[in-house]
């Protein structure tokens, strides 16, 4: 199943100024409803951490991670992942982890 991405500047910027969130040395993770009913997630890697390949893979890792631990994400949420300089030595596995600990507790 494909994510729908969060796009808009406006959305990225809501989830970081209204939102939850929740930091570890991997990511910060935030979240806030919107009102499409529709889970959507966005990915923000800062050119701090690497050149553009590596912030691609950084990119693909946390979204296997988030295919994986999809059906534990709240339903009509915008979850904005900023990836922080631990997450070029991660697995989708240990995203899935932090997925699943943030939103099933």
């Amino acid at each position: 199943m494909k994510i729908e991405s969060v796009k808009e500047n406006v959305n990225f910027r809501r989830a970081y100024h209204q939102g939850k969130s929740r930091v570890t040395r991997e990511m910060v993770v935030y979240w806030r409803r919107n009102r499409l009913g529709v889970t959507r997630l966005g990915i923000t890697v800062s050119k701090k951490i690497g050149n553009s390949p590596q912030r691609n893979r950084i990119r693909r890792i946390i979204r296997a991670g988030a295919a994986a631990a999809f059906e534990v994400f709240p339903k009509g949420f915008d979850i904005v992942v900023v990836a922080r300089g631990r997450a070029l030595s991660c697995k989708s596995t240990e995203i899935e982890r932090i997925f699943r600990e943030t939103f099933s507790a």
